[in-house]
C-alpha cells in the first residue's frame, strides 16, 4: 500500500496542532481529512473510510476515547492513534484495551515520532492486505505471493500500483514464467466483484474466436442452436484474460480494438449494442512490435493494449528464488500425489541452479513432478533428469541453428537469382550489385547449382 492511497483522519480541537499533523502528513504523501471533535470525526468517517485516524483524548462534545468505541463497533478495520497531552498510565491502558494501535504525548518533541508512528499502520495494513490475498489464493489452489512473485518484487509492487485501477495490462514474458497467475493474482487484488475469465486466443479456431469473446445469437452461423454469451459478458464487473494476445487473429483484433475504445460489442449476427466494464488483462510471449512489422498484429491494438506494460523476467535471471520455488513445488507436488514430503539435498539444489530452464517454472514444476513419482527414498533425486534435459535442449539448439543456416541460405540463394535477373546473367554487374568479388559470386553459383 502506497502513501498516496493511504487515508488520514486528524481530529483535535487544537486548530494550531491541526495544522501542523496535517502538513507533515500532507509531505508524506498521504490523503488527509480534519476534524475539531469526535461528533464530527464520525461523520467525516462516513464518507472519507480513513485507513488511520489520529485523535485526542479531551475534546469538546465528543472526546477521543468515545470516538474509538464507535469507530471500532462499527469499522473495527481502521485504526487508531492516541495523542494527548494527559499522558496517564490509565489513560493509555483504557484507549488500548478499546482497540487503540498507538499512543503519542503531546505536544510531539519531534515531527519523526509521527512518521514512525504513521509507518508502522502503513506496513501493518499492508501486510494484513497480503495475507488477506494469500489465504483467497490458498483457498483458490493459487500458490501464495511470496512464491508467485518470488524473485521478482519489482514486479510484485507494480501489481500492487495498477491492481486497483481499471488500466489494461500487458503481461509479456516467455512461456511458463507464470503469466496466468501474476493475471489472477492482479484479479484478487482489485476487489472486482465479477468473475475471472481467462480465454487462450491461440487454442481457438479462427472462425470461432470472435463467437467466444462476443457471444452468438441463434441461426448466426451453422450450429448455432442457441443463443450464447461471450466472455466479455461472462467477464461483467469482472476480470478477462487474454492469454496468447499475438495469436488473435485480425478481423478479432479489430473488434477487440472496438471494446478497448469504446466498452461496447454487438454479439455475432445480433444487432443488440451490449455494453461492458470488464478489466482486459492481455498476455504474450511474443515481440508484438516485430508482430507488428510482420503485418500480423495491429498497431492501434497494440497501443491500446500497452497502457501498463509489466515484464516477467525468466527463471533463469530469479535464480536466488529457485530454492524457495523448488521448495513449494515439492510440498506441493508431494500431497498432490500422496507422497510424504520429501526433502531436497544441497547438491540437488546446487544442479537445478546449474541449468539455465528455457521451459521456466512450468519446466521445472515437470521435472520436480517426475523426480516425485521415480524418488523412491525421502529426498527427491533429481540429477539425472536435468542432465537428459541438457542433452536434449542441446539437440534442439542444433536442430535450430541447423534450420536458421539453411533458411539464410534460401536467402541468398533467391537474392543472387534475383539479381542476375535484373543484370540479364552479367555476372560482374550482379557481383557488385551484391557487394561480392566475381570469384565469390562464381563459387556460390556453383555451389547452389545456379546456371545463369
Amino acid at each position: 500500500m502506497s502513501n498516496q492511497d493511504f487515508r488520514i483522519l486528524v481530529v483535535d480541537d487544537e486548530k494550531s496542532l491541526t495544522t501542523l499533523l496535517l502538513r507533515i502528513l500532507k509531505k508524506e504523501g498521504f490523503q488527509v481529512r480534519s476534524a475539531s471533535n469526535g461528533k464530527e470525526a464520525l461523520s467525516v468517517v462516513e464518507g472519507f473510510s480513513p485507513n488511520l485516524i489520529i485523535t485526542d483524548l479531551r475534546m469538546p462534545e465528543m472526546g477521543g476515547l468515545e470516538l474509538l468505541k464507535a469507530v471500532k463497533a462499527k469499522q473495527p478495520e481502521i485504526d487508531i492513534i492516541i495523542l494527548t497531552a494527559y499522558a496517564t498510565v490509565e489513560n493509555a491502558v483504557d484507549a488500548m484495551k478499546h482497540g487503540a494501535l498507538d499512543y503519542l504525548i503531546k505536544p510531539l518533541k519531534d515531527p519523526d515520532e509521527l512518521r514512525m508512528a504513521v509507518a508502522k499502520v502503513v506496513e501493518r495494513q499492508s501486510l494484513v492486505a497480503t495475507n488477506t490475498l494469500w489465504n483467497s489464493q490458498l483457498a483458490e489452489g493459487l500458490p501464495p505471493v511470496d512464491i508467485i512473485f518470488a524473485g521478482m518484487e519489482d514486479v510484485w509492487n507494480e501489481i500492487k500500483q495498477v491492481a486497483e485501477t481499471d488500466a489494461t495490462v500487458l503481461l509479456q514474458g516467455e512461456s511458463g514464467t507464470g503469466k496466468s497467475l501474476v493475471a489472477k493474482t492482479l484479479h484478487h487484488l482489485s476487489g472486482k466483484k465479477g468473475a475471472f475469465v481467462e480465454i487462450n486466443c491461440a487454442a481457438i479456431p479462427e472462425n470461432l474466436i470472435e463467437s467466444e469473446l462476443f457471444g452468438h445469437e441463434r441461426g448466426a452461423f451453422t450450429g448455432a442452436v442457441k443463443a450464447k454469451r461471450g466472455k466479455f459478458e461472462l467477464a461483467q464487473e469482472g476480470t478477462i484474460f487474454l492469454d496468447e494476445i499475438g495469436e488473435m487473429p485480425l478481423p478479432a483484433q479489430a473488434k477487440l480494438l472496438r471494446v478497448l475504445q469504446e466498452r461496447s460489442f454487438e454479439r455475432v449476427g445480433g444487432t443488440v449494442t451490449l455494453k461492458t466494464d470488464a478489466r482486459v488483462i492481455a498476455a504474450t510471449n511474443q515481440d508484438l512490435m516485430e508482430r507488428i512489422k510482420e503485418r500480423g498484429f495491429r498497431e492501434d491494438l497494440f497501443y491500446r493494449l500497452n497502457v501498463f506494460p509489466i515484464n516477467l523476467p525468466p527463471l533463469r535471471e530469479r535464480k536466488g528464488a529457485l530454492p524457495r520455488l523448488a521448495g513449494y513445488l515439492v510440498n506441493h507436488i508431494s500431497a498432490k500425489v500422496g507422497r510424504k514430503m520429501l526433502e531436497i539435498p544441497d547438491d540437488v539444489l546446487a544442479t537445478l541452479e546449474s541449468y539455465d530452464w528455457p521451459g521456466n517454472v512450468r519446466e521445472l514444476h515437470n521435472v520436480l513432478e517426475r523426480a516425485i513419482i521415480l524418488s523412491k527414498g525421502p529426498v527427491v533425486t533429481i540429477p539425472p533428469l536435468v542432465e537428459e534435459r541438457k542433452k536434449e535442449n542441446n539437440r534442439n539448439d542444433g536442430i535450430r541453428k541447423e534450420r536458421r543456416l539453411k533458411r539464410l541460405a534460401d536467402l541468398e540463394r533467391e537474392a543472387i537469382e534475383e539479381t542476375l535477373e535484373q543484370t540479364k546473367g552479367h555476372r560482374r554487374k550482379a557481383a557488385d550489385i551484391l557487394g561480392i568479388s566475381l570469384r565469390t559470386l562464381q563459387y556460390k553459383l556453383k555451389n547452389y547449382g545456379i546456371k545463369k
